[in-house]
Parts: structure tokens; sequence; C-alpha cells
């Protein structure tokens, strides 16, 4: 028998150990826009049976925070650090997870919304589908699709952003090396606006919602309740002074809005037929048990009324590809049921997601919900420490910020986490907030702090910032400080105006 080279025998060991590796895959699916209370699983409505599967066999948080805002999230989710470490989009001074991932030979791939400077296939990813902008037509698309760095020409017909985001998943996942683990960031970009679906979708909900915001609002709460993902002592945020109460509104009125919240229940329902067909094709191919699934969205709900004139006065419906339809505070307000105020702010409604873990082989204790805090910062330092990579003090010869994160391997395993001292919330310094142990401070619109017990009160309808003037000032203080340590401006890091005395 001849023996083997030096070389032959490096790549048997290479093979030997690409076969035997046991690290999980990981798939990151991001949603856009969505609100608290928006799943299924959550107490909606709204039919997901793929999420709701995922979360029945995994584990639920009810106190998963975002960045309340599309770049500040992806660029947190990105790099592992407070956006304003990075410089927001511009993501300076640190490595990507793909980038991380790749360290420790993973496969990177990704489809959906980037919303950042530079490219996927610039940060680390080795395939990307997708667009770059912040939104776009979901039947048109725009100038900025990519397929891998190249131009893509979105078809004049038969095109759905959502179904071809998952479109290319798939195609990627087929192409990708099978003795590799793979890291798959599936970034859709709804239910972000324009309020696009395909007609058989938003007929399905059509009159679901003409009992209106109001009794949505009560029916979603008491199910939240049922399932265990709000404390049932804490009351119904009141409906706010912009939002009329439904029975005020003429019938005409009435059957606008239920288009409208038909066609956003129809755009989450076609994200879950779509997660469902990533499961399936992971399922056939024999990778489902070894994946880890992370499901989340960037912020709360959207309150934004941007609705075009040209589809009012031409009474385009949302399946149409020139309409351009958006709801707005109203139903905002019920999707992020039971909190308050939505994306962009930094209260509750803003900041807090669905999220959604799932694993086969790792989940210790599936279909349990945990109440234990985390932040998308974690997201970095959970997908390096399960793919066993060490994260560098420097990349391509330039040294980089630390990590922030705090990995979610012990709440996976069931363990109690040390959770993270403070964790700070800025938006542009108009909407700030700390979270320190069941503490949270908060301000909106360059307004004065308030002051909440999340555990108690986590809907916020109790400022305790006289009642408890000492912490007051300790939280005020330590927001000052941590807004210095992870780079917020000095001119956003005052925090708030001083409330007047009366």
């Amino acid at each position: 028998m001849r023996p083997l080279t030096l070389a032959a025998c490096f790549c048997l060991l290479g093979w030997s150990l690409a076969f035997a590796d046991d690290r999980p895959n990981i798939v990151l699916i991001m949603v856009d826009d969505m609100g608290f209370s928006d799943l299924g699983c959550y107490g909606s409505e709204i039919k997901t049976p793929n999420l709701d599967q995922l979360a029945n066999g995994g584990l639920r948080f009810t106190q998963f925070y975002n960045c309340a805002k599309c770049e500040t999230t992806r660029a947190t989710l990105l790099s592992g650090q407070y956006h304003s470490s990075v410089g927001i989009g511009k993501l300076e001074n640190c490595i990507t997870i793909a980038e991380g991932l790749k360290l420790g030979g993973y496969t990177t791939l990704m489809s959906g919304k980037w919303h950042m400077s530079s490219t996927p296939i610039d940060r680390g990813f080795d395939r990307y589908f997708g667009h770059l902008s912040g939104a776009c037509n979901f039947f048109k698309g725009d100038n900025t699709f990519r397929l891998d760095n190249e131009p893509f020409e979105v078809p004049e017909e038969g095109f759905y952003t959502t179904d071809a985001d998952t479109d290319y998943a798939i195609e990627f996942l087929k192409g990708a090396d099978k003795s590799k683990p793979f890291f798959l960031y599936v970034a859709y970009n709804a239910p972000h606006y324009p309020l696009h679906a395909p007609r058989e979708e938003v007929e399905k909900y059509r009159g679901t919602y003409m009992m209106g915001w109001d009794e949505l609002r009560r029916t979603r709460h008491a199910r939240m309740k049922e399932l265990g993902i709000v404390d049932p002592s804490w009351p119904l945020s009141p409906r706010p002074d912009d939002v009329p109460a439904w029975d005020e509104m003429t019938d005409a009125q009435k059957d606008e809005q239920d288009l409208l919240m038909a066609t956003y229940a129809g755009m989450i329902d076609r994200v879950d037929q779509n997660i469902g067909r990533l499961i399936s094709h992971l399922q056939e191919t024999d990778r489902y048990e070894n994946t880890l699934f992370m499901f989340l969205s960037d912020n709360g709900a959207c309150p934004f009324q941007r609705t075009e004139p040209q589809t009012l006065k031409n009474k385009l419906m949302p399946w149409d590809p020139d309409s351009y339809w958006t709801y707005d505070t109203r139903w905002a307000h019920a999707c992020n049921t039971p909190l308050r105020e939505y994306k962009q702010n930094q209260h509750e409604g803003g900041i807090s997601t669905a999220f959604i873990a799932h694993w086969v082989k790792g989940i210790k204790e599936p279909g349990t919900i945990t109440g234990q805090s985390a932040h998308l910062v974690d997201l970095m330092a959970t997908g390096l420490d399960l793919a066993d990579v060490e994260y560098p003090d420097s990349y391509n010869g330039k040294s980089i910020g630390q990590a922030q994160g705090l990995s979610l391997a012990p709440i996976f395993a069931g363990q109690q986490r040390q959770p993270h001292d403070a964790l700070l919330f800025t938006f542009y310094g108009k909407n700030n907030a700390l979270r320190s142990g069941d503490w949270k401070l908060v301000n909106m619109n360059d307004g004065p702090w308030e002051l909440y017990n999340i555990t108690e009160d986590r809907t916020e309808s109790n400022d305790l910032s006289k009642s408890q003037a000492e912490r007051f000032r300790q939280l005020q203080s330590r927001w000052q400080e941590m807004a210095k340590e992870v780079g917020v401006e000095k001119k956003q890091a005052a925090g708030g105006k001083k409330k007047k005395k009366k």
C-alpha cells in the first residue's frame, strides 16, 4: 500500500473535522415594523402556524429589545455593539456577525433588506440577494436590488419581494458546502409600508378588522394574558388622544381601515408561509434539527401616515403595484398591544419585539416562555459562542471595538443568565432610555425623563420620577456615563429637558 503524502493527510484530517462538525447552523430571520402582538403565539388573530410551530418547540422571550428603528437595529444586530459605537449605517470600528462566523469556517448567506452602507458581500457574506434600500415596492422592487454585488433586474410580472427573498435563500442553501455549517440572515421588508400583498392574502382577512382597533386590543390583550406573554396585573395602555374611538368612524372609513389592516395581516401571513418553506427545505435536507432559528422584528409597529394622494384619488387596491398605502397610529397602537408608543420611541412599544429561538438539539426546555431580558447586542455574542469563535481584537489589520453583548446560550440551556448591568437606548438623542434591573428611565421627543418599574408596570402607566427621586437621579447619571461609553455624541447625550416646576 502506498503511503499517504503529508498533503493527503491534511486533506483527510480536514474532511474528518468538517464531517464531525456539530456546531449549529444559524438562521436569523428579521421582519420590519411588526408589532409586539402580531404573531399567533404572541396573542394575534393573524395566522402564523410556522412561527407558532417554532415557538411551541422552542423558546419565546417576552423581554427582548431592539433599537426601535430600521438602521439602528441593523447596525447593532450586525456589529454586536450599540449603533452609536459603529457610526450606525457606516459599520465602523467593528466586524459583522458574518465576518466573525467566517473566521470559524461558516458559510455566510443573506437575503432581504440591507439598509447599511457598503454591501453585504463587502461585509462578510458569501452570497446576497435583496435590496440595499430601506424600503421598496413589493411588486416592482427598486434600483438597489442586487444579486451578490451585481445589479438585479426585477421581473415585470410575477414578482413579490417576500417570496423572492425566500427563493434565493433556498437557492443559496442548495449551493452551499454541506460539510460546513452555515449562517443565513433573512431580512424581510414586510410588513413595512407600502402595504402590498397578493390579493388572496388580503381577501383572507377582509372583514376581520371590522371589530375595530378598540376591540382588537381587548381581544389580543386577553389572549396574551392566557398565553403568559404579559402579566395580568399590567393595565392595557390607554388609547392615544389622536386615535378616535372605532364607533366614531363612518361605515366608509371603517371599510377602508379594515382593508389596510387586512393587507398588513396578509403581509405577515405571507412571511410565515415563506418561513415554512425554509423549514421544509431544511427538514428535507436533514439540517433542521441542528439549526438554530432566531426570529425578531427590527422595531415596534409604525405610526407614520404616508399614503400617497394618487392611491386615494384612483382608488387603487393594495395588490396593485402602483398603489402606496400605509396604516397609522390607529392600528399601530393595536399591533403593539398592550404597550405604549411605536417605532422610533424608546418606550416599550418601540423597542420590544417578539423573539423566538428554536433549536431541536440545543433548547433544553422546548415550549417555554422566558421573562429574562435580552438585547440585539447579544446576537453576535451568541453566534460566536455557539460557533466556538473568539471575538478578535483586530480585523484586516485594524483594531475594532469590543462586542457589548452576552451570549443567550445559558438561557437556551434553561439557566438563569447573568443579566446586563444596564441597557442603553437612543434614537438620535431625542428619544432615549436606560433599562437597569426592574427600572427604566425614558424620554420622548427631547421631553422630560420618566421613570417606571418595568417588572410591575410594563405598560408604563405610572411615572415614579417624583416618588423615587434618588433612584431617578442615579439612573440619569448612569445614562450619561453609558452614553459617553458607547459613543453617543455630546449634543445627543443631554437626554431630555428638565421638567418644569409647577
